[in-house]
């Protein structure tokens, strides 16, 4: 079957308006149910990170309150021990997207800090989809977009109809008023058409071979749009 290439964060805080390291990284339940869908389907699944580094999992994301409950959170804990991807990823400047038939990027706060000013991450979005290879971004993922952004302010991506962690969203973590910009505002001055679901529930949008996911909920059912396009 396909090789799927997931690009991940490898930032372990997102820097906030007065300096503060907010404590993050990707976004457990974004890489795991994915990653769940992929491997049942029989594709294959490479990780890769800025430098190459372990991508570091967001704590919050496997507490009781943030993950569904303790029997969820043991699940997860589970599926990342058994994700051996994880604990060996590629750099982002070894990857040859001829490789891969698709691409995929989870979310948490972490891409915010490191993706959203990658240009190896830049290259491989631009790649794949000039190939029109399935892009798929998650929730906080969607922050890659902006290193896309070219000299006049546009993107490849611009005009694209997308989906993202809402405003709304932020503001009910707590870290909108703290954040030196909001997700949403930033892809939309970029020039997409931004579709905002009611918070926390799934909501997919998928525009030519761009899918994305608003949030957590979002993850499955992204996953199955992009198996959808691989077959």
């Amino acid at each position: 079957m396909a090789k799927i290439l997931f690009v991940m964060t490898g930032a372990r805080h997102w820097t906030l308006a007065d300096g503060t390291e907010h404590p993050t990284g990707y976004w457990a339940e974004e890489f795991v149910a994915p990653q769940q869908a992929f491997t049942a389907a029989g594709h294959e699944i490479v990780v890769a990170t800025p430098g190459g580094v372990v991508p570091p999992v967001d704590q919050a994301s496997l507490t009781p309150e943030m993950a569904g409950g303790r029997d969820v959170v043991a699940a997860m804990t589970a599926a990342l021990h058994a994700a051996a991807q994880l604990r060996r990823p590629i750099t982002l400047e070894s990857a040859d997207l001829a490789e891969y038939a698709a691409i995929f990027y989870p979310g948490g706060h972490g891409p915010m800090e490191d993706l959203a000013v990658d240009t190896e991450s830049a290259r491989l979005l631009v790649e794949a989809m000039d190939a029109g290879k399935p892009v798929g971004l998650m929730c906080h993922g969607l922050a890659a977009l902006l290193a896309t952004e070219l000299p006049d302010g546009t993107s490849p991506f611009t005009g694209y109809r997308i989906t993202g962690f809402t405003k709304a969203e932020e503001t009910q973590t707590g870290l909108a008023e703290r954040a030196r910009w909001i997700l949403e505002d930033r892809l939309a001055a970029l020039g997409t058409r931004f579709s905002a679901g009611e918070p926390w529930a799934p909501h997919v949008v998928v525009d030519r071979n761009v899918h994305t996911g608003q949030n957590p909920a979002s993850s499955a059912p992204l996953a199955a749009e992009l198996l959808k396009a691989l077959s």
